[in-house]
């Protein structure tokens, strides 16, 4: 196993509806303030810079950190979808790990516009031809919009699989809800009952309307540096990445009709695998977890994907309450994407910022007692998977 790589400094800014949000290159440049404030550093030290986002242009990352400084180094643009700010978070502790660059920032950044987050999934060319052509074979909610009837066709292969009930999914937004509370960056903030989440305007057969996540503007930032760099410049290093792990589609995700494994389950399991392997632990030794809980139904094979509980486990795990505070493994503190909100590019990191807080002690009434391990989980169709692996020293 490495030494693992210093997280140095974190920033986020609050998410908010695309009606509030300012400018893409405000909510970019505000977050690497944030993160760069955190550590104590100043812009001059950052060596390479890896920009995540999803909607804008090829260079917005140099538009959006021009705003901090312009030094010349690398600025590298990053799109993998949902997946996109782990992906910069990847490509950054790898520039650091091959001994390239000793100071590394990883950015991540969206300006959404408005509407239902299930709308922006209207319509994707290209790439996810595929994804759009397995869910409309599976027959599950004919007319839906495209995600949330793969997600929502996944979590009715489940229930099929392994009688899963309706309302077990709704714990889970309920779950997020009461997270979110302590969460004063998330956009929703407000604690709903299962009986609610329950009531909410249909969107699929499975999924009500509080089971997907809304689109969102804001941005997140992680300074990572080498352990002998934390060290010379006398900074923070109590939190490493100690496994990391990204992985794309298998033939499976397709080949075997299961809509589980099309909304990335097999990814999920590799990618947790090989970061659990790397590591040298494994999920029982795992205190709290960011997932990508896009809709409900994905948390919940999520939780069977990592590890956390068997195959047809979960609704067991969610029931006993093995998600939450006093449980086995706390997940989605910060409220997940159903509460906080899902900016695409930024994402990833604003699970990046979460963790480094849990695993530092300073989230407040949200902070997860004893926390020393936690993961990350980040998926993105099309398809892309990072598992990262987070520890306290």
């Amino acid at each position: 196993m490495n030494n693992g790589v210093v997280v140095a400094g974190v920033g986020m800014t609050r998410f908010v509806k695309p009606s509030e949000s300012p400018s893409y290159t405000e909510l970019g440049a505000d977050a690497v303030r944030m993160a760069l404030a955190d550590c104590g550093l100043g812009w001059e030290s950052i060596r390479e810079a890896y920009v995540g986002y999803v909607y804008g242009d090829s260079t917005c990352g140099q538009r959006a950190l021009y705003g901090v400084g312009m030094t010349g180094i690398p600025v590298i643009n990053v799109n993998n979808n949902c997946a996109t700010g782990s992906t910069a978070l990847w490509l950054a502790r790898n520039a650091i790990l091959s001994g390239r660059a000793d100071c590394v920032l990883a950015l991540g950044f969206e300006q959404m516009q408005p509407g239902a987050l299930v709308e922006h999934w209207q319509d994707r060319p290209g790439p996810l031809d595929e994804f759009v052509r397995a869910a409309d074979e599976a027959n599950f909610d004919p007319g839906a919009p495209m995600a949330p009837k793969m997600f929502g066709g996944a979590g009715i292969e489940h229930q099929r699989r392994y009688g899963t009930r309706s309302e077990t999914f709704a714990m889970i937004r309920a779950k997020a809800s009461r997270h979110a509370v302590h969460n004063e960056r998330a956009i929703f903030r407000k604690e709903v009952t299962v009986d609610e989440v329950m009531a909410a305007p249909k969107v699929t057969s499975l999924l009500t309307r509080l089971q997907c996540c809304p689109p969102t503007c804001g941005a997140a930032a992680a300074v990572l540096c080498s352990p002998e760099f934390a060290r010379r410049h006398g900074l923070d290093g109590r939190v490493t990445i100690v496994a990391q792990s990204m992985t794309t589609d298998f033939p499976s995700t397709f080949a075997d009709h299961d809509l589980m494994k099309v909304v990335g389950y097999d990814m999920t399991a590799a990618a947790a695998a090989a970061a659990y392997a790397e590591a040298g632990i494994g999920p029982e030794d795992v205190n709290v977890a960011e997932m990508h809980d896009c809709f409900t139904a994905n948390e919940l094979i999520t939780y069977e994907g990592l590890g956390f509980c068997p195959a047809g486990g979960a609704e067991k795990f969610i029931v006993d309450a093995d998600n939450t505070y006093g449980g086995r493994v706390v997940t989605n503190p910060s409220g997940g994407l159903l509460s906080k909100g899902h900016p695409l590019g930024a994402t990833g990191l604003a699970q990046c910022f979460e963790l480094t807080g849990q695993l530092r002690g300073t989230m407040g009434a949200r902070q997860v007692e004893g926390a020393r391990i936690g993961l990350q989980h980040n998926l993105g169709l099309g398809g892309a998977c990072v598992v990262t692996l987070y520890r306290a020293g």
